[in-house]
């Protein structure tokens, strides 16, 4: 970027008669725009005064008394003023103080500079300021006479006389245009009447140059990120307690290699704490920024790092042939776009009510099946046209997989954390990626559907540059199953509080609904990786007043490993989790395996888990997710290679034209859901099996497609979308059995063996089992339907038929059979259903099926016929 013609002015002005003299200097070298040095050993700052106040006049001399006792009780004080100039109090190495201001009216920038002659000796007066400007390096000045180079190349400093007024003010002014900022002044003093030199040099008290910034400021330490001010600046903040320097870094394109101007923050000025800090005027020509941390132990200084706070982020254009260095994303200089959310109104349905719905944004929608436009298809726009597939399943809820800004291992390892990923949006820009999801929050809201996020706070992806800015404390530095160099030291209290600020941002600003944390037994984890009982952060969210009506489900899938985690996590009653329990145990029902028991316990809740003041509602009972084999593949695959997800192929591997062997996988299917909507708790399906889209068999998650818009058409598709549709339909109608935040009392349930004898809960080798759900009619009375009779459920997991004894229906009511898994589609399933004979006590339960009767009063009867 090329650099404005220096015109400057140097005044050594008499205050009290106005005579002046002035120096003209010449044009800088286009090439002098570049880094900016604030050195930390070229300021004297530790007993300097930042503040903002307005100039001094002569009738000011009271309240200057003032100051002096109170800097010299306190080693940085604040001056009150109306005017907010940056002031800047200096200690001398000979004891004395030099009071500087900064101010910038009319275009230009006046810097008057005073030394409180209170302090001076006679030895020391006529004292004359040697001073130069600064960009790249502090100890290159700035060309401000062409015709006065040294000879070692370098620009001579430029001598000014202090004048002494009648009120005893020792000053001197510089005037510079306003287009030549940012830069740095540093000077130092000597006096002419001492012929030792050494003697006659006045410097700060740590013997260096006085400088001072024009055209940028300290700023402020909070917020963490960038903020705009009030007076038209734009202050940036970056938490790094491990780097000795930061470099802030603008850039006035996207595609360039290297920064147009740097800022080297020095920490007497621009640190407070932890927190690196400064402020800029917003009418400089930069568009993104970053940063360069410079630890003691690290290799990576000269790499420009995305802000770990910033809210609009913009992927840089690479160009062929550049730099290894050069960054993958940066800090866009804008205010996150303002959003219309009149008349949104979040569902906010009760926990036990959600039917869940997990996809992959650009998975959904990508393929050509869709049939949205490109700049839409594999968007959040493509999210908000498909909406009414949702409405045919019957979900009111669904969940994104992680949405963040990812590596190429895909968006379980994010790079960022406060912004959409910009491949969401119909062009890749930013603004129009957070628009988009704001669009879609809003419309399925609108729909009375609501939106979740899974997030990822654990680790990060390798070249993340959150591990750039201070490794030492984002990451966990110990624990024997820790294998990884980017696990987040998610209870850090610096990272706890990105964490709460970033979920604080997702509901305040976009309007989420509810977290799905992944990998939420590293939640955890204390500072060297050991298990806490009282984890901050779990807590932490438990409790903070923003986040009290949005859900939190704890995950414990593991991204890095592919597996699940069992613990015990403390919820404090706020926290839900996604039922790994609930997977297996069906499972192993469903393959001929494991105990009545443990069914039975699913069936009802899982009070093992969520009986601790909890209750069922707090369970995401699940049966196929996003890794793992996909619906379809767990009752075609079952070879070692797959064993962990205990499956059942059916008789044969793979894919297969066996006419036996497809019908008993489609009956597994459907035992499957049927078992997943009966159960207390809330159901979670996943993308793609609703129509049976299969992985071949792999569970790696990089194994999953998009989502087949034609395979809905297909009988598979149709049959199983219906299905769903029924099922969820009927959990709402007998909400009073089937959607409880408390668990079932005991006389509301009876257990059934064969021929109505008890169950044989630990037997191994017995696969039938049946209950009776029995309405309560004081709930019964206050639903909108007529239909409170019972429930009777069976479930068969043997390969033999099974004589299921009914038991006698309530008074006056009929058993009607609702869903029978091995009857042919569409007779397998009926919204009023079939009703048995009256003389019938026994019906003949096919293998691996399940069954669901329920008692209708006679008038029902006679009016549906």
């Amino acid at each position: 970027m090329a650099t404005s013609p220096i015109q400057l002015a140097v005044h050594s002005r008499l205050l009290s008669y106005g005579s002046t003299e002035s120096t003209k200097l010449v044009p800088a070298s286009s090439g002098n725009r570049g880094k900016i040095v604030c050195s930390l050993r070229k300021l004297e700052l530790e007993d300097m005064n930042f503040s903002g106040i307005g100039r001094n006049n002569d009738q000011e001399a009271p309240r200057r008394a003032h100051r002096r006792k109170a800097l010299s009780a306190s080693r940085i004080s604040l001056v009150p003023s109306a005017k907010r100039v940056p002031t800047y109090l200096f200690r001398t190495d000979i004891g004395g103080q030099v009071k500087v201001l900064v101010e910038k009216t009319n275009g230009k920038y006046k810097v008057p500079v005073e030394v409180l002659p209170l302090e001076l000796s006679d030895a020391h007066s006529e004292l004359v300021m040697v001073w130069g400007l600064f960009r790249s390096d502090a100890s290159c000045f700035m060309p401000l006479d062409l015709n006065r180079r040294g000879a070692d190349g370098k620009s001579s400093t430029v001598e000014t006389p202090f004048v002494q007024g009648p009120s005893g003010k020792v000053t001197v002014e510089l005037d510079f245009e306003a287009s030549l900022a940012p830069f740095y002044i540093s000077f130092y003093m000597k006096s002419q009447l001492v012929s030792d030199m050494e003697n006659s040099e006045i410097r700060s008290r740590r013997n260096t140059n006085f400088v001072v910034p024009v055209g940028l400021s300290s700023g402020h330490p909070a917020p963490l990120g960038i903020s705009f001010q009030p007076d038209g600046s734009v202050n940036f903040a970056l938490f790094s307690r491990s780097a000795r320097s930061v470099v802030l870094c603008l850039y006035d394109g996207i595609s360039v290699e290297k920064p147009s101007l740097e800022i080297d923050l020095d920490p007497y000025i621009n640190r407070s704490g932890d927190i690196w800090h400064a402020a800029l005027d917003c009418s400089l020509p930069f568009k993104t920024y970053g940063y360069r941390c410079k630890a003691a132990t690290s290799g990576k200084g000269e790499l420009v790092l995305l802000d770990p706070y910033a809210k609009v982020i913009r992927r840089v254009i690479p160009r062929q042939g550049g730099s290894e260095i050069r960054p993958k994303y940066l800090g866009e200089l804008c205010l996150e776009p303002g959003y219309d959310w009149s008349g949104d109104v979040p569902p906010s349905l009760p926990m036990e009510k959600l039917i869940i719905y997990r996809l992959n944004v650009t998975q959904f929608t990508k393929d050509k099946s869709s049939k949205l436009p490109d700049d839409l298809a594999g968007t959040f726009s493509g999210i908000s046209e498909k909406w009414h597939h949702f409405k045919d399943l019957g979900v009111n809820a669904i969940l994104l997989e992680p949405i963040f800004p990812f590596d190429k291992k895909g968006p379980y390892f994010p790079w960022h954390f406060f912004s959409p990923g910009n491949m969401y949006g119909p062009s890749g820009d930013p603004l129009s990626v957070i628009k988009s999801m704001k669009d879609m929050v809003k419309k399925l809201h609108a729909k009375g559907i609501e939106v979740f996020l899974e997030v990822v706070f654990t680790h990060t992806a390798e070249d993340a540059p959150l591990m750039n800015v201070d490794n030492f404390s984002y990451c966990i530095k110990g624990g024997q199953d820790l294998n990884i160099q980017n696990a987040l030291n998610c209870n850090y209290p610096i990272v706890q509080q990105m964490i709460l600020d970033c979920l604080r941002h997702w509901v305040i600003e976009f309007h989420i609904d509810g977290f799905v944390f992944v990998n939420a037994s590293s939640l955890l984890r204390g500072f060297n990786g050991e298990i806490l009982s009282r984890p901050p952060l779990v807590e932490a969210i438990a409790f903070d007043p923003i986040l009290s009506k949005v859900r939190m489900i704890a995950d414990n899938w593991n991204p890095l490993t592919n597996d699940s985690k069992e613990n015990l996590f403390p919820h404090w009653r706020r926290w839900a989790e996604i039922n790994m329990r609930f997977c297996d145990d069906i499972r192993d029902f469903l393959r001929g395996e494991g105990l009545l028991s443990n069914l039975a316990t699913r069936l009802c809740g899982s009070g093992d888990i969520f009986a601790g003041g909890r209750g069922p509602a707090f369970s995401f009972n699940y049966i196929a997710r996003n890794s793992g084999l996909t619906l379809v593949d767990l009752v075609s695959f079952s070879s070692s290679e797959v064993a962990s997800e205990l499956s059942w192929n059916c008789g044969q591997e793979g894919a297969t034209t066996n006419k036996i062997v497809l019908e008993r996988r489609l009956k597994q299917v459907r035992n499957f859901l049927f078992i997943l909507f009966i159960s207390l708790g809330v159901p979670v399906l996943n993308m793609g099996d609703e129509c049976g889209q299969s992985s071949g068999g792999s569970p790696a998650y990089d194994a999953r497609k998009s989502l087949d818009w034609n395979t809905l058409k297909t009988g598979f598709g149709t049959q199983i979308v219906q299905f769903i549709s029924f099922l969820s339909n009927l959990r709402m109608r007998r909400s009073d059995l089937l959607q409880k935040r408390i668990f079932l009392k005991e006389e509301n349930i009876q257990w059934h063996g064969s021929d109505q004898s008890p169950p044989k809960w630990d037997d191994p080798s017995s696969k039938f089992l049946a209950m009776t759900l029995k309405a309560d009619a004081e709930v019964s009375q206050t639903l909108v339907s007529d239909i409170v009779g019972d429930l009777f459920v069976a479930f068969n997991g043997a390969g033999d038929s099974e004589s299921v004894i009914l038991p006698p229906p309530p008074t006056d009511m009929v058993w009607h059979c609702l869903v029978d898994t091995a009857l042919p589609f569409p007779g397998f399933f009926d919204e009023k259903g079939t009703p048995v004979e009256d003389k019938l006590v026994a019906y003949e339960m096919k293998s691996h099926s399940c069954l669901l009767f329920e008692a209708q009063t006679l008038a029902e009867i006679d009016s549906s016929k």
